[in-house]
């Protein structure tokens, strides 16, 4: 005799429930079912209950959400609340303390990840950008490209940047916007030229569409003068993010250096506070001031006790306003595990076996070579895509990088989540870099001319004022960063960011990634069959191409 889901678990729903629920589940009797139009507070709480309870979720919803006055239930989800959001912002305040009670009842900061929302950070510098952006889990950001949108706009007059207060109210106000204001002249200006050496250099196939060929050669001239774009440069970060993740970036953000993320972080408070007010309060409790200020006390100790202690930071032969090779990878491996292979095989052994992990380990280290490399092989098996990555295994060991390149490479590598990655601040100590294709064009002089005068101005504000210099760093200029990652992520990297589409620079670091990974432990970099090691014209173009065939499969599509 087969049994229902509903009996499966429990759940015998009345004509007069079903009715009552069917709003606000995707399915009324499967045991798997999704969610729908119920506020984040309401969600959050209902699963936070979850694991507290032997209902069913159905149940739960209809008995301690939906059928108890002190929720506030139909207040929040229905009549004027259901499509005006000032209604049921106020309507969770009024039943806050129901959904207090249930949340601290839970007594888990996890429970903040049960909730979520979109935030849109508009008219954010570079620098605001980058505090965004970094962010392990739990936030998916999404910025404005400088390769397929064009910076020479002006509103009401003025460039886009950011004239940071601190800085206008100061002496170097006036050598600031001049030299911001040249940088972003420059970009215009060399705009069309760079298009047309570009189209010149690399004529259209036969077979390429012209709407292919126009955004390939374009893109490609953006990547060539994004290096102009001043960290001031104001752009849009759109954020997804859940409670919990929200809660600890507002919390860096109220605690940098920077008066902008401070401001920032107030912004998003608010507008968190009328999505999931429940999940990012203690941003702003006493608790959350005590970790700022622990935050910020960590920033200081350490500055304080170089100061004190006279502590080399800088290398004083290393000049500054100099052209850097654009050939050179930056790119030192400086740590790695010499026992990398044997943890390896241990952990592709282990789930396997039925013995302690210390008895795998010593049984490895009795393996021959050949045995250890066919384990290893037959746990990568034939990879058709970059996608089918190797499993946990690969997990075990870890590669710790030194990394020197252009602001514009570290903004694309930046993205990356599931490693360490801490930089120096944005400056122009370690020169700058100009693509060899506008010296080819015949380009560079202006190029070069607006850069070194905005450097100038950095080094004159940096004098009073380091970290608000960092605004006025083009981001043709080199910075220095560390990046820990363990053999999964470096297949992710290497082979996702050698893809022709990308950008040379940054293609050229995970191509030397890949080799310096490869020269170590040849044996596990053998699977990374799709690193690409070629150089490319126009990057882009093959992209676009797929594009085209995209769109004529829709048209017929739509057609047929």
């Amino acid at each position: 005799m087969s049994v229902s889901p509903a009996e499966l678990v429990g759940d015998q729903l009345s004509e007069d429930e079903r009715r009552l629920l069917a709003p606000f589940v995707t399915d009324l009797d499967a045991p798997i079912f999704g969610l729908r139009n119920l506020p984040e507070v309401v969600k959050g709480a209902l699963f936070s209950r979850y694991s507290r309870s032997d209902k069913s979720l159905r149940r739960m919803l209809l008995d301690e959400f939906i059928s108890a006055p002190e929720s506030g239930f139909d207040a929040i989800v229905g009549g004027a609340a259901a499509t005006d959001a000032a209604a049921q912002l106020v309507a969770v305040h009024q039943a806050e303390a129901f959904y207090e009670r249930v949340l601290i009842g839970y007594g888990d900061d996890s429970v903040a990840e049960l909730g979520g929302a979109h935030i849109a950070c508009e008219g954010v510098s570079n620098i605001a950008a980058k505090a965004l952006e970094d962010s392990r889990i739990g936030i998916s950001p999404l910025e404005k490209s400088t390769r397929y949108v064009v910076f020479n706009r002006k509103v009401g007059g003025r460039y886009r940047y950011l004239r940071e207060r601190r800085i206008m109210a100061s002496g170097h106000a006036a050598r600031y916007e001049e030299a911001l204001d040249g940088l972003f002249d420059t970009y215009g200006a060399l705009l069309e030229p760079t298009i047309a050496y570009v189209r010149a250099r690399t004529p259209r196939e036969p077979g390429t569409s012209e709407r292919a060929y126009a955004s390939a050669t374009r893109a490609k001239a953006c990547d060539l003068l994004r290096g102009l774009l001043p960290m001031a440069t104001l752009t849009n970060v759109g954020l997804f993010g859940n409670g919990r993740a929200f809660e600890y970036l507002l919390t860096k953000l109220y605690a940098a250096p920077l008066a902008e993320l401070n401001e920032l972080a107030g912004a998003m408070q608010r507008a968190l506070d009328s999505l999931i007010p429940s999940f990012v309060k203690r941003a702003k409790s006493e608790r959350g001031r005590q970790f700022q200020e622990y935050l910020r006390g960590a920033r200081e100790r350490v500055a304080r006790t170089i100061a004190e202690r006279g502590l080399p930071i800088a290398d004083p032969d290393e000049g500054t306003l100099q052209p850097a090779d654009s050939s050179q990878s930056g790119v030192t491996l400086v740590d790695y595990d010499p026992h990398a292979e044997a943890r390896v095989v241990a952990a592709i052994l282990y789930p396997h076996v039925e013995r302690p992990l210390a008895d795998v380990v010593a049984a490895v280290e009795r393996l021959p070579a050949e045995e250890r490399l066919a384990l290893i092989r037959a746990y990568v098996g034939e990879r058709a895509s970059r996608f089918h990555r190797p499993g946990r295994a690969f997990e075990e060991p870890y590669y710790t990088f030194d990394l020197l390149a252009d602001i514009g490479a570290y903004r694309d590598l930046q993205r990356h989540r599931l490693l360490t990655q801490e930089r120096q601040r944005f400056g122009v100590l370690h020169g700058y870099v100009t693509p060899p294709e506008l010296e080819e064009a015949g380009l560079a002089r202006s190029y070069a001319e607006a850069i070194e005068r905005a450097a100038a101005v950095c080094e004159a504000i940096g004098a009073d004022m380091p970290e608000e210099a960092q605004y006025a760093v083009p981001m043709a200029f080199r910075v220095r960063w560390r990046v820990r990652l363990n053999l999964r992520e470096v297949y992710h990297l290497a082979e996702l960011r050698s893809a022709p589409q990308g950008h040379p620079v940054y293609r050229r670091i995970a191509q030397e990634i890949y080799r310096q990974v490869a020269a170590v432990h040849p044996s596990l970099a053998e699977g990374m069959r799709f690193v690409d090691l070629g150089a490319y014209e126009l990057e882009r173009l093959d992209a676009e191409r797929r594009l085209d065939a995209k769109i004529e499969r829709l048209k017929g599509g739509r057609g047929g």
